[in-house]
């Protein structure tokens, strides 16, 4: 059964937000709370409970995962680093619907993978897409709640978070002018998985029906921006 893409209101902030890992603190009190819920059936009986908390600004796009997890392995260490093998959380974003789609990819322990995909009609697998410049990431804030490394896996129920301020600019540089986005409906998905450990799964936000492939910007939910 095809199931209907998710929509996500992004509340506006007056001013830039502090970071904060805690999704009680009050930054985030205001965020809408979405679940990462739609499990692949090649997903193990293991299902970790995740969810989802977006904001924005003028400049910055803002979020936060909280992950209630087992069976969690950390151990990529270098930016581009395959890091979907370990206890892993994801971001695909469109910002522009005649453009291609980003991917933010990031271990528990704040490790990412970043990816401009250029045409999001044809997706990753078809070979035009390209690396964001090392420059561009470091400009992304990134706070995590896990060590770095996590290694042997936990296999008692830990719970995890990581959260992301995102400059807009960074998006600018690759797809043009996004600004401002008040009012703007911009395509997304967010993904939990852990395809190198011993439950691997895959969950997604918005359903990706039957192909195991994140990269299906078909099947991205709406992130519907708040003026």
């Amino acid at each position: 059964m095809s199931l209907k893409p998710a929509q996500y209101y992004v509340k506006k902030i007056d001013c830039p937000a502090p970071l904060e890992l805690d999704a009680a603190h009050w930054s985030w009190l205001g965020a809408q709370v979405a679940p990462v819920s739609h499990f692949h059936q090649l997903s193990s009986a293991y299902r970790p409970q995740t969810q989802i908390r977006v904001l924005h600004d003028t400049n910055n796009l803002y979020v936060h995962f909280d992950v209630a997890d087992r069976y969690v392995r950390c151990t990529h260490l270098g930016y581009q680093d395959s890091v979907c093998n370990d206890s892993c959380v994801e971001f695909f974003v469109q910002p522009l619907p005649d453009k291609g789609y980003f991917n933010f990819e990031l271990n528990c322990g704040g490790t990412m993978m970043l990816m401009y995909n250029e045409d999001a009609k044809l997706g990753a697998r078809a070979g035009r897409y390209c690396s964001v410049w090392p420059e561009h990431a470091q400009q992304i804030r990134i706070r995590h709640s896990m060590p770095r490394v996590v290694q042997p896996e936990i296999t008692e129920p830990v719970n995890w978070r990581l959260a992301m301020s995102i400059p807009m600019s960074i998006f600018e540089h690759y797809v043009g002018p996004v600004l401002p986005v008040n009012g703007q409906p911009w395509r997304a998905n967010f993904f939990k998985c852990a395809d190198g450990t011993s439950h691997p799964h895959w969950a997604s936000w918005s359903p990706i029906n039957g192909q195991l492939n994140f990269h299906q910007p078909q099947f991205f939910g709406q992130l519907l921006f708040e003026s």
